[in-house]
């Protein structure tokens, strides 16, 4: 039978794990907005990517920065995304290092296209503590669902609201 950790363990890794949610979500949301500098502090240094079930691999803080700002999906004008991260487990490999799972639903409005695409999967994240905080070490996702339609298939659907970039 494996050991029982002890309270002071509990209680650490418990806000530990608050941590890293808080890093992946501080993470979606300054992506979301297209806050660089702000996504840019929530990764290592050295982070990598796995992105689109591997085929899109960076290394490096910088190569990720650079790619997402040179994407379409860079300017708010174009394309809106909303990434929400859920039911997320962690497991922690070492006091400074963890590795997370969670569910990804990513829809993405092409305004100039006037198309919405869906995007389902699963994100395989790792995290580092470093000077005290966690940060993203390691992004990647499993895609287990894509589509995307035409909003003028739909014959009611109308903008209320479009957050001004």
């Amino acid at each position: 039978m494996p050991p029982t950790p002890d309270t002071e363990t509990m209680i650490r890794e418990t806000f530990d794990r608050e941590q890293i949610r808080q890093i992946k979500y501080k993470n979606m949301r300054h992506l979301d907005l297209k806050q660089w500098d702000e996504m840019a502090e929530t990764f290592t240094e050295d982070a990598k990517t796995g992105w689109l079930d591997g085929q899109i691999a960076l290394d490096g803080r910088k190569a990720i920065m650079d790619f997402l700002q040179n994407t379409p999906f860079a300017d708010g004008d174009s394309v809106i995304t909303v990434h929400q991260c859920t039911a997320m487990e962690i497991e922690f490999v070492a006091p400074d290092h963890a590795k997370a799972t969670s569910r990804l639903y990513n829809p993405m409005l092409f305004k100039q296209m006037n198309q919405l695409h869906l995007l389902l999967a699963f994100y395989h994240d790792e995290f580092k503590r470093v000077n005290g905080e966690w940060k993203i070490s390691y992004s990647g996702h499993e895609y287990i669902y894509d589509d995307t339609f035409e909003l003028g298939d739909l014959p009611s659907h109308q903008v209320l609201y479009a957050h001004p970039f």
